[in-house]
């Protein structure tokens, strides 16, 4: 039985270490800082086979126990950097207790936390240590990733995915205890660029086509009723991201997600109608739109191998963990995997509020996520 005191000293200073770096998605070098941490902790910790690579990527194998060398490999993946929607440099974190007296960590407010990912890597490294502090505790082959730019949509990128060895990963991106994401958002992006006319504003009269005005006609076509603010559970939205601009030129940027690939195959549809619909608005003016996808829902890959949902449950079963599927309003990089031909599956961090200076990270419910990584390590040992 792993204690929780014993979890407990394995995670928080770990984490607390992790969230004072700076590795918000844009600073690479804060990304390679970490990833170099890592993978001298990993080194430190015994594990032979540890690989830092140019993309940036940390990726470690732990030798099964012995006699165990012939069950399954099965991997853990978290993501090396923070949020670039809030200050991530400077981190000061905060502990106390919350009115249910549970441990809470949060940042002094005018900053991320960082739990989001850096919660799930303290995680599968405390449970790294406890198992080889524990050689007792039988395990099999074991690959872990920590990977970058997971929040600017790097998808696992530079990754030789052929070259790994597990047949199931486990994603440590989560929230809060006990939610386990086996489908997430389809996503595109789309880059809508509008063509104007400049010429003097004092002589504009007929004769200005004004690409600037033209975004924000477009703009204000996307339905409010189909916006991030306006839907949650398994509604969809379009979601502009940046503008930029001038008279002669501008450009949107926007995403659109949806559980549904035909919601998404009509939205991307609607996309043309409102370039049309400005063209109108604008003779003379020209509106194209380029899209691209981003990442499928991970639900298809993971319904075909129902084994890797099958022993999660198993584990949390075992541990009395009331674990709850939830759709996922956003994607992982276990998403990439999954679109890649491994199946991974998202289980919770503790984390809450992420993206924003009001991110906090419940102590107990890390130590369960680690937990649960120790005891579906021994389900597929088993």
């Amino acid at each position: 039985m792993t204690s929780p005191d014993t979890l407990r000293d394995l995670l928080v200073p770990r984490f607390l270490r992790y969230v004072g770096i700076d590795s918000t998605s844009y600073n690479k070098a804060g990304q390679r800082a970490l990833a170099q941490l890592l993978k001298d902790e990993l080194i430190g910790l015994g594990l032979k086979d540890v690989t830092l690579t140019e993309d940036c990527f940390v990726i470690a194998r732990l030798a099964a126990s012995a006699g165990f060398e012939a069950k399954p490999c099965i991997g853990f993946l978290s993501h090396l950097d923070t949020s670039p929607d809030a200050p991530g440099d400077k981190i000061q974190p905060v502990i106390k207790k919350n009115q249910q007296g549970e441990e809470i960590i949060s940042s002094d407010g005018t900053t991320l936390l960082g739990a989001d990912d850096k919660a799930g890597i303290a995680e599968i490294m405390g449970a790294l240590e406890y198992l080889i502090q524990h050689p007792q505790v039988a395990h099999g082959p074991l690959e872990i990733i920590f990977s970058p730019d997971e929040e600017i949509g790097g998808q696992l990128k530079g990754l030789d995915v052929p070259g790994l060895h597990a047949q199931a990963f486990y994603t440590m991106d989560g929230g809060a205890y006990p939610e386990i994401e086996a489908e997430c958002f389809e996503a595109w992006s789309a880059g809508i660029v509008f063509t104007g006319r400049s010429i003097h504003p004092g002589t504009a009269r007929g004769a200005l086509l004004n690409a600037v005005s033209m975004a924000a006609s477009f703009c204000n076509l996307l339905p409010r009723n189909e916006s991030p603010e306006a839907t949650d559970g398994r509604y969809g939205f379009y979601c502009p991201t940046g503008i930029k601009g001038t008279h002669e030129s501008a450009e949107l940027e926007l995403i659109i997600r949806d559980f549904s690939k035909s919601e998404i195959e009509r939205r991307l549809r609607a996309l043309e109608s409102f370039a049309r619909t400005v063209e109108a608005q604008f003779p003379g003016g020209k509106v194209c739109v380029n899209t691209e996808e981003q990442y499928r829902n991970m639900k298809e890959k993971i319904d075909a191998e129902p084994e890797v949902m099958d022993k999660l449950f198993a584990a949390g079963k075992k541990l009395g963990m009331p674990l709850k599927l939830v759709p996922i309003r956003g994607g992982t990089d276990g998403a990439a995997l999954c679109q890649r031909g491994i199946p991974c599956p998202n289980i919770f961090t503790g984390g809450q509020n992420f993206h924003s200076k009001d991110e906090f990270l419940n102590v107990s419910e890390m130590i369960e996520a680690s937990r649960l990584i120790i005891e579906l390590i021994k389900i597929w040992t088993e």
